[in-house]
């Protein structure tokens, strides 16, 4: 055990074979055939000796690396002094479940102002585009992506990275002219499967040619786009934080390099994790998003109605029991209880018939309990650099096939009290069977991470036919870091039956933080083509663009309080979040 290593890959690395492949989420990261580790490392200084110790190593910007490594060796690259912190990969779930015009996009994208996009660049790291779309291309047929970078393909990856296939704005072009679309298909073998990535590019991006009137276009319908479909080698095709690093990490080079502002989506998230920011994909995109000229914009995650978060406080000889309710055929399950360090607390696990195991207190390295036909493993981790809180991880593992069904107890028992205070999380809804839930759920901080970084525009979800909020948006605050809590999510935006471009031609209605994070990424590259690329204000990028969404954000009928952990500080409108026009 190494205090340089998160808690999860402590216990991943404590766990023997059965166990990591019986869980949903110590192996990820990890290669079986090769016995190596995909890892996300903190450091300063240089990286010789890390790729002394490693297998391979990409260096990203601003002191963080993905790296492979030998599982052997996970030991010596911590005792390394340039190495801060390591992490393991988590993997990511979409965020899934009349735009523009609430958007108030349709006004300033007409006369006088025009604005559409043009001369700036929209980032999107997803499950890829369907370029060959009417979508994606210019009134010629050439392509209106300048790079993308599809990390599931073998072949010739971007410069500093090691894997993936880079296309380039001249290969694609070369592709779409070619009339025989298995030869086009053959030079540029990238596809989007699931149609996510070609959805979100649409509401960021669209041109809308495929509609009547173009009346289905997107935000920034002449804004240029650099795209990157994330790999997912294994994990059952979920991707990881590592591809999304890598891709955010990409597309900022290629801002930089071609000296235009861009405006990134990230439509992905999960709940492992504070929900502070002070995990290192949050710390990641905060130090990231300080540089160039850049807005990230993140969906708040589907999870406000999920159940899957429960809260409360632990007070002087009074014990608090938490109640899970667990369906039939749920493989496996994990619940972090995160709390401050200066609490001590004991806990207790009971299962469905009635097999307790505990109070445990405070130990080093995993414990192994048996409750029937469930093994649970324990792992009780200390404040890591970053944080003070506390992590104790409880895994749920299958004797068999199944964990047990039925409701399951966590008690947690007063030790010596400061603070008391406790949070839980289960993993994303879409990774459970329906109904696998606390009986006694808090919809509060119910964002997901990495939309949790302090510096990200964190976008909310609500309903532009009846001007409501969508329930299942996660809900703020961010986390509470020293008692004060980080007041997300940022603003709102359309996310209920919202029609997007599919692959293939034609359009589909979709719901989901997924498609309302694109309306403001898509909003954000038009603030910045009127500030920086007309010069009407060249430092219209970063925490300035939120600033002037969130002043121009309109607050919906029904809620007395604004700025509010459902919505932020309202609903976008961004003919209000220029200066100088106003609301009418």
């Amino acid at each position: 055990m190494s205090q340089k290593l998160e808690n999860l890959l402590n216990l991943a690395l404590d766990a023997d074979q059965g166990e990591r492949e019986r869980s949903e989420e110590l192996d990820v990261g990890y290669d079986k055939e090769e016995n190596v580790w995909e890892l996300i490392v903190k450091y300063s200084g240089t990286l010789e000796a890390v790729r002394q110790t490693a297998r391979s190593v990409t260096e990203l910007l601003n002191g963080y690396a993905v790296i492979v490594i030998e599982e052997e060796r996970i030991g010596q690259l911590a005792q390394l002094p340039e190495v801060e912190f390591i992490e393991k990969p988590k993997k990511l779930y979409f965020q899934t479940d009349v735009g523009r015009q609430v958007s108030c996009i349709d006004i300033v994208q007409d006369m006088p102002l025009s604005l559409r996009g043009k001369g700036t660049l929209i980032g999107i790291v997803d499950s890829g585009i369907d370029y060959e779309n009417a979508e994606f291309r210019n009134e010629d047929g050439t392509t209106r992506i300048v790079s993308l970078w599809d990390q599931s393909v073998n072949g010739r990856p971007p410069a500093g990275y090691l894997a993936g296939t880079e296309y380039t704005r001249e290969q694609i072009d070369a592709a779409l002219a070619t009339e025989d679309k298995e030869v086009r298909r053959q030079m540029v073998k990238t596809s989007d499967v699931s149609g996510h990535g070609t959805a979100v590019a649409g509401i960021a991006a669209g041109n809308g040619r495929g509609s009547e009137g173009r009346r289905f276009r997107g935000a920034a319908p002449e804004a240029e786009l650099i795209i990157v479909k994330m790999g997912a080698p294994r994990e059952g095709g979920f991707p990881r934080t590592t591809e999304l690093m890598r891709g955010v990490d990409y597309i900022v080079r290629k801002a930089v390099e071609l000296r235009r502002p861009v405006a990134i989506n990230i439509s992905f998230g999960n709940t492992y994790g504070s929900h502070d920011g002070t995990s290192l994909v949050e710390r990641f995109l905060n130090d990231i998003a300080d540089m160039w000229k850049n807005v990230i914009c993140i969906g708040s995650g589907n999870e406000g109605a999920s159940a899957g978060h429960v809260s409360g406080k632990v007070r002087r000889q009074i014990s608090e029991t938490v109640e899970l309710a667990v369906q039939q055929r749920e493989p496996a399950l994990s619940i972090q209880i995160w709390k401050s360090y200066v609490d001590e607390m004991g806990v207790s696990v009971i299962s469905p018939s009635g097999r307790q195991a505990g109070p445990f207190y405070e130990f080093l390295g995993a414990q192994r309990y048996i409750l029937g036909d469930t093994e649970l493993l324990i792992y009780y981790g200390e404040p890591k650099p970053y944080s003070v809180k506390q992590e104790i991880y409880l895994s749920l593992l299958p004797g068999k096939q199944y964990i047990e069904s039925g409701v399951w107890k966590i008690v947690l028992t007063p030790g010596r009290i400061v603070d008391g205070e406790y949070q839980m999380w289960l993993p994303t809804q879409t990774s459970l069977n329906m109904g696998t839930a606390f009986l006694q759920p808090n919809s509060m901080s119910t964002l997901t991470i990495p939309s949790t970084a302090s510096l990200a525009v964190t976008v909310a979800a609500y309903d532009a036919r009846t001007f409501s909020y969508a329930d299942f948006s996660g809900r703020g605050p961010a986390g509470m870091y020293e008692g004060e809590n980080v007041l997300k999510p940022d603003i709102a935006a359309p996310g209920v039956r919202v029609t997007a471009p599919v692959p293939g031609g034609g359009y589909q209605s979709f719901s989901g933080t997924s498609f309302a994070a694109p309306f403001v990424t898509g909003s954000a590259a038009l603030l910045m083509e009127w500030g920086i690329v007309r010069g009407n204000d060249p430092y219209l990028y970063g925490e300035k663009v939120k600033a002037y969404l969130r002043k121009g954000a309109k607050q919906l009928a029904g809620y007395e309080r604004w700025p509010n952990a459902l919505l932020g500080y309202g609903a976008l409108c961004v003919r209000d979040s220029l200066p100088g026009l106003g609301s009418s």
